[in-house]
């Protein structure tokens, strides 16, 4: 199914705010194996919806419509909507009742404002909105379905999981359904990992497709099959993951939703280890992305951000010498940053960082985009330097990721 993103408000057009939900609901499309044909940014007017609403159904299958629900008189979007559905608005009691009984728990009265709210077109499936008060619409046409949708992001994301993904991925005119798999892999770029499963990727039939989701240090693999026999999807799905592996095992650290943080969690929890991190150009993201998940806390006890060379001398206990003679960004220093963390904190495992970030900061010797980042465990400690570019942000993500990476191969014995 093709897909077409369609976002309304002057705010976007503007560039008085950035269009967040666009990304979101082509990267939630994407990743079920939708193609996303189009997105484009209206103007709150009858006119821009209606040219917008035209141009997405002629272009795509579905078309995923945010902005222009709320309860002031600008907010139009479902009044066009019922237009260009040949439908009429009809007041919807369920939504109205709702509504009220969220104003009653905060000690508030709905007004005849929020009541307009719940004028819906006819024809409309009303998706129940968790986050807000503006009740999503589903709406079906002869070739096309339409999901309009809030612009406020937590709503619609919320939308998007909950109601909006299960129910395209079981619909379908043909009965066909579309099952996927994502394998997530780590330590080889998109090119490299596309070489190396060329053989079987070309072997796919016509109703399966291998699609790349690169980030910075890491790669998802979703290979989507479509058809109406679950058993034989399944079998096609796993058929294809144990081909890859067969070619890229050492790069494939989970599958599904997770991210390197997660995999290195279970994997520590699983062991019943313990772990500490000693950060200077990362600045504690490395921690941060720990503790995104619940239950980290069963494993991850703490991080030391030594970002000044004092820091790294009284804290982690790295020789002034070391110091002085190497650098900071240096193997020497990176081990011992490890090595203090993991005795200060008294963990299993500790991993540190410690580079040129950038954009200043370079010498001709260590240019921005030179850092070192280390293991130290039980077996011993390891380092490794990287090369990276003068971009801070993109940097200290692609650091975090090889960092993680570096400790998940420890973990599996890589």
């Amino acid at each position: 199914m093709r897909a077409y993103i369609l976002t309304i408000g002057d705010e976007i057009l503007i560039g008085q705010v950035t269009d967040t939900n666009a990304t979101f609901m082509a990267n939630a499309l994407n990743e079920e194996g939708f193609e996303v044909v189009e997105h484009l940014s209206v103007a709150d007017t009858r006119e821009g919806i209606m040219s917008g609403l035209m141009r997405a159904t002629e272009a795509a299958d579905v078309v995923l419509v945010t902005g222009g629900l709320g309860p002031t008189k600008d907010d139009i979007t479902k009044h066009v909507l019922a237009d260009f559905c040949n439908t009429e608005l009809v007041f919807h009691e369920e939504s109205w009742k709702r509504l009220k009984k969220i104003y009653r728990t905060f000690g508030k009265k709905a007004t005849k404002h929020h009541r307009v709210q719940c004028e819906l077109p006819a024809t409309a499936t009303v998706l129940t909105n968790e986050r807000g008060t503006a009740p999503g619409m589903w709406l079906e046409l002869e070739g096309n379905i339409i999901v309009s949708m809030p612009g406020v992001p937590y709503e619609m994301r919320q939308l998007v999981r909950n109601e909006v993904i299960p129910r395209l991925l079981e619909f379908n005119g043909d009965d066909k359904r579309l099952r996927a798999l994502t394998i997530l892999t780590a330590g080889a770029g998109e090119t490299t990992i596309a070489e190396q499963i060329e053989p079987v990727e070309d072997s796919l039939p016509e109703h399966m497709s291998l699609a790349y989701l690169p980030n910075l240090g890491t790669v998802r693999l979703r290979v989507t099959t479509r058809g109406t026999d679950e058993e034989r999807m399944k079998a096609e799905l796993e058929d294809v993951r144990v081909q890859i592996e067969d070619i890229i095992g050492d790069l494939v650290y989970g599958y599904g939703k997770g991210d390197l943080a997660l995999a290195v969690q279970s994997r520590m929890q699983n062991k019943k280890l313990t772990l500490a991190t000693a950060e200077s150009c990362t600045g504690g993201s490395i921690a941060a992305l720990i503790t995104r998940h619940p239950g980290s806390s069963s494993h991850f006890m703490g991080s030391i951000v030594a970002y000044d060379n004092k820091v790294k001398n009284k804290v982690l206990g790295v020789p002034v010498n070391m110091i002085r003679k190497n650098g900071a960004v240096s193997e020497p220093v990176v081990k011992a940053m490890a090595e203090g963390a993991r005795k200060k904190l008294g963990t299993d495992y500790a991993i540190a960082t410690s580079g040129v970030a950038g954009p200043g900061g370079g010498t001709k010797d260590k240019p921005v985009g030179t850092i070192w980042i280390a293991v130290a465990g039980p077996e011993g400690t390891t380092a490794r330097l990287l090369s990276s570019g003068k971009d801070r942000k993109r940097n200290i993500i692609y650091t975090v990721h090889q960092a993680l990476d570096m400790l998940r191969r420890v973990l599996d014995g890589k």
